[in-house]
């Protein structure tokens, strides 16, 4: 029962993350709302969702959170929202999260983890994917909008690392979103000229920030205890195949053999070298010999 309740999460949680490309590249696609203005519903819409989990259930404590990891949460957001005006769902979600495991990776190197010829062989094939992937020709991805979701990765990956071991998670998130919105406002303003929104554009801003980003996080929250650092990093790689396929059917994207072939290296690399370390981990154990330290 706990191991199905633990996959029902899992899945629950990768639908929630690939929903927010697609529910940011529909919007935006769809010339219904602005970036910036979407940014700042998606961030606002998620502060009164955390908020009121937050005093659900019953914390006394005000919101908490850090000014550091609110400028990283304020960088995704808005570089993911404005990198989408020009990247296909799968594409930016490839990048986004590829961005996101090379941070984790460098952040263990500098950390003191060193890479095995396998790990190396891996972080060098998911290095050569995305390379193919925005290599330019005729189906490379606009540069400007793969620079910005590159960007947004490796502020994911930051706020990320900023968020372990915190005591309550969900408080910290919320507190996190609160002190991001004022940054969001302040984008808004100055795009003021280009704005513009309608109804539907509001309403997918704020399911992407009170659903699939809020309702997310909390989902994940709750199956990371169950799950291995390792194991939590190798699931997230399903995400860019979900949006892949939800850009297919329901944006009418295609998809590209250009895309497929990175996506396979990319993702192939990633994971090559998480199962490496999983194994190298392992034999440590098997050894009495301390272990690594994990990514997150």
């Amino acid at each position: 029962m706990i191991a199905f309740r633990v996959l029902l999460l899992t899945i629950l949680t990768m639908i929630a993350f690939a929903a927010n490309s697609l529910l940011c590249r529909l919007a935006l696609k769809s010339a219904s709302i602005d970036a910036a203005t979407f940014t700042s519903i998606r961030l606002a819409s998620g502060v009164g969702v955390l908020y009121l989990l937050v005093r659900t259930r019953g914390n006394r404590m005000s919101m908490r959170g850090d000014w550091l990891s609110a400028v990283a949460l304020f960088a995704y957001a808005a570089a993911f929202s404005f990198a989408y005006l020009s990247l296909p769902a799968g594409t930016g979600a490839l990048l986004l999260f590829g961005a996101v495991q090379a941070t984790m990776i460098l952040a263990g190197l500098r950390n003191g983890e060193m890479l095995g010829a396998i790990q190396s062989a891996g972080v060098a094939l998911a290095i050569a994917g995305l390379i193919g992937l925005v290599w330019p020709g005729v189906a490379a991805p606009p540069l400007l909008g793969a620079a910005l979701m590159v960007c947004a990765g490796i502020a994911w990956g930051l706020y990320s690392l900023r968020g372990r071991g915190v005591g309550d998670p969900v408080s910290a998130t919320a507190g996190n979103f609160l002190r991001a919105l004022p940054f969001a406002l302040l984008t808004s303003a100055a795009a003021l000229p280009w704005a513009h929104y309608d109804g539907w554009g509001v309403l997918l801003a704020l399911l992407s920030g009170g659903i699939a980003s809020a309702l997310g996080y909390v989902l994940w929250y709750a199956a990371l205890p169950s799950l291995t650092a390792i194991r939590a990093a190798v699931v997230q790689l399903s995400v860019p195949v979900i949006a892949a396929l939800g850009g297919a059917m329901i944006l009418d994207e295609t998809i590209s053999l250009r895309s497929a072939v990175a996506s396979l290296a990319t993702l192939g690399g990633i994971a090559l070298a998480i199962a490496d370390r999983t194994r190298s981990a392992e034999a440590a154990a098997r050894a009495n010999l301390p272990t690594p330290p994990a990514l997150h």
